[in-house]
């Protein structure tokens, strides 16, 4: 599995309703992508989570690499490019991915977390793979994710919610979902499912 997530700041009179509109439009077509379990299309909206400025987003949990190549080339991404220009794709390699018991995501919460360098690495991924799935397990989870780039060494948590989340670590950005596309969503295993 594959984390991919990409933001694109706006400027400060970007009618946001725009990105209202083409989340509506595009998420019924991305709900038909295989190999995809979530894309979500996200917003920062200035003034609120802490957003100093508008953000466009898109958060994806592909199930193979494969299908996020075929993203790249079959030019999904173009339309990206062609409204927003170029977005670095942040990918990472999943290490857990679970399905919680809520329904509709309203929030969604990416946590970047450096791994330090004299941390033994087997109990890293143990310890986020536990956690990850006893994350699931609350009430407001819609899905929630875990991966790494073990280019820098950095842990992104993932988290889609119900309800706006709370008592969260610094390092934590939350955005508004517009529209969560999720093709494959209910195959994720829960957080009881080993």
């Amino acid at each position: 599995m594959l984390i991919a997530h990409y933001s694109h700041r706006l400027t400060a009179d970007y009618d946001l309703d725009i990105l209202h509109q083409r989340a509506a439009a595009n998420a019924e077509r991305w709900a038909a992508i295989p190999d995809l379990y979530f894309k979500g299309f996200l917003l920062r909206q200035a003034g609120r989570h802490g957003a100093i400025a508008n953000a466009y987003s898109a958060l994806y949990l592909w199930r193979q690499d494969a299908a996020f190549r075929d993203f790249l080339v079959q030019d999904r991404y173009k339309t990206v490019t062609d409204t927003f220009g170029r977005a670095d794709i942040d990918v990472r390699v999943a290490l857990d991915a679970r399905k919680g018991p809520a329904r509709d995501a309203r929030f969604a919460v990416v946590d970047n977390a450096p791994i330090g360098v004299d941390v033994a690495l087997g109990r890293v991924w143990a310890d986020e793979i536990a956690l990850n799935r006893e994350v699931a397990e609350g009430a407001d989870i819609v899905a929630t994710a875990v991966g790494v780039d073990a280019r820098t060494w950095t842990l992104t948590r993932i988290r889609l919610t119900a309800e706006e989340p709370a008592g969260l670590p610094p390092t934590a950005v939350i955005y508004q979902v517009l529209q969560l596309a999720r093709p494959l969503l209910e195959t994720l295993p829960s957080s009881r499912q080993d």
